[in-house]
């Protein structure tokens, strides 16, 4: 579907929904602000970086992308990548950092650019869902240590994360009173604000309630011990705040890894949350992700560019978008605008946000990531699935992200190697298609069917014509894993929601566990 700002498609939908997605833009604006604010100043990026993202995100984004309801921007997932750039190329100059990682952004959009061009989009696939979990829970860990320091008002020395947590004693011992009680509420009303019947976003109360206390301490007159003040430091002029890469280190080490590190987990985050809002659709549309993989990653390179941080199809914004009811990606383009003229008309306003009530929300958004309850949903899949998550979260803590995740695949592979798989079929599914006499079309699989062979599987059944019967045979198979569980699962959802029926014979051996998504044994040995 062409979507573009001109198109008579896109101007039909303009003058169709216009009221539904500029009330929801401006209901997701008022949710991104803060988000945009404190993401970047804790990915070591000026606070209006963020600003300028979402712009992007959203006035030119949404006319190209394939989507229909997602909100591009930055998000949380990212901060750990990019903060760890900024260090590393910076090495202690924090202006030379952001202008270097404004160049690995460049490049890594370029990456993303070619991803979608070439339709690499369905690579997303090889991830295991445990792996992203705990890709998601490490971060979610790192935030939450790191931006501690700044709910106490305390700025900690530089260094991993093994320092940052050793500081949060001398933090608590050193901590401003007066920017701990804004956390303190900011935490409480984020905990209780939901139980309350309002559209108005927790956020928007935590940002107003920080800056009537900021004004009633006098914040604006007070600063650190290293000179930085507790108050969003944006420039006046917004157009100022456009900054320039440097590509002076484009033949380090460290510059390539951050190039790796943004695109790989931009372009993962992205894809897995735009086909998860395609499940929360109302109208269960379905997003061509190379073409929104190719949209973000010319986003990115405008906002490498010119001074933004990387983006995102962001989950968060997105449920919020569909829950106030938008319907088209005019939705993405108000809030983009909309977020435009308040930092071009009240730029006042913004820099009486204190710094605390940011790091506040992004410590909740941590904590989400990282709860009890997402260990004890892994762990009810299967131990395997809990050992994976573990393992990603300990790799990406003890290492670097990256190799946190490549850890998790490799234990993933361990598993069905130990549980029986030949090699042969680690990589390379067998299946067939057969159509019966009364058109009922039989998905026979063969030996195993796991999340590193997969793929050709979901391509063919992508193929199949709306509205028939179809049945997956699984009494020829072997091992099921819970990736291809859960991918028959949503697929089967989506064909009946067309007018489809699907449904599965074969009774299992032994599964993994009582979750009816487990990985499960169907024979005795595997022949394949």
């Amino acid at each position: 579907m062409d979507k573009g700002i001109l198109s008579k498609t896109g101007l039909a939908e303009l003058k169709a929904h216009w009221r539904d997605d500029l009330q929801s833009g401006f209901l997701v604006f008022l949710i991104a602000l803060p988000l945009c604010l404190g993401i970047s100043v804790a990915s070591g990026f000026p606070p209006s970086a963020g600003i300028i993202t979402a712009v992007i995100g959203g006035v030119l984004v949404s006319r190209i992308s394939g989507s229909h309801l997602t909100i591009n921007g930055p998000a949380a997932g990212l901060i750990v990548v990019v903060l760890a750039a900024v260090q590393a190329l910076g090495e202690g100059d924090a202006l030379a950092g952001y202008r270097y990682t404004l160049a690995a952004i460049v490049v890594a959009s370029l990456l993303q650019i070619l991803m979608g061009v070439f339709k690499l989009g369905r690579l997303s696939a090889f991830f295991p869902a445990s792996v992203i979990h705990g890709m998601l829970a490490a971060i979610g860990l790192i935030i939450m240590v790191t931006q501690t320091h700044v709910m106490l008002g305390v700025t900690p020395d530089s260094g991993g994360l093994l320092s940052m947590v050793a500081q949060i004693p001398h933090s608590l011992l050193n901590m401003n009173g007066q920017t701990m009680l804004i956390s303190f509420l900011g935490l409480e009303i984020l905990i209780l604000w939901p139980l309350i019947n309002t559209k108005i976003p927790a956020p928007v109360i935590v940002v107003l309630v920080g800056m009537l206390f900021a004004w009633h301490f006098g914040l604006d007159k007070q600063a650190t011990s290293k000179g930085m003040g507790y108050l969003v430091a944006i420039p006046d002029d917004f157009l100022s705040s456009f900054c320039f890469p440097d590509f002076a280190k484009i033949s380090t080490v460290a510059f390539w890894e951050a190039v790796l590190g943004i695109s790989l987990v931009g372009s993962l985050e992205s894809l897995l949350s735009a086909a998860a809002v395609d499940k929360l659709d109302p109208d269960k549309r379905s997003s061509d992700l190379d073409r929104d993989l190719t949209a973000v990653g010319i986003g990115n390179l405008v906002c490498g560019l010119i001074g933004g941080l990387p983006m995102i199809a962001e989950i968060v914004r997105s449920s919020a978008n569909i829950n106030n009811g938008a319907k088209t990606a005019w939705a993405n383009f108000f809030h983009g605008l909309l977020l435009l003229l308040f930092v071009v008309l009240f730029t006042r306003l913004i820099q009486n946000i204190p710094l605390a009530s940011l790091a506040t929300i992004l410590v909740y958004t941590g904590y989400k990531l990282t709860s009890p309850k997402v260990f004890a949903r892994v762990r009810d899949i299967g131990k395997e699935q809990l050992l994976m998550f573990i393992i990603t979260i300990i790799g990406i803590l003890a290492l670097d992200l990256l190799s946190g995740v490549v850890l998790g695949i490799i234990v993933k592979l361990a598993i069905n190697l130990l549980r029986g798989v030949w090699f042969s079929n680690l990589f390379k599914i067998h299946f067939t298609i057969e159509q019966k006499t009364n058109g009922t079309l039989v998905v026979k699989l063969l030996g195993s069917a796991l999340f590193s062979n997969f793929l050709p599987l979901k391509q063919a059944l992508a193929k199949l014509e709306k509205g028939r019967s179809i049945i997956f045979d699984f009494t020829a198979g072997y091992l099921i894993d819970h990736t291809v569980m859960e991918f028959i699962h949503d697929f089967s959802e989506d064909y009946e929601a067309q007018g489809g029926q699907c449904r599965t014979i074969g009774e299992a051996l032994s599964t993994f566990s009582d979750h009816q998504l487990a990985a499960r044994l169907m024979t005795e040995d595997d022949r394949r």
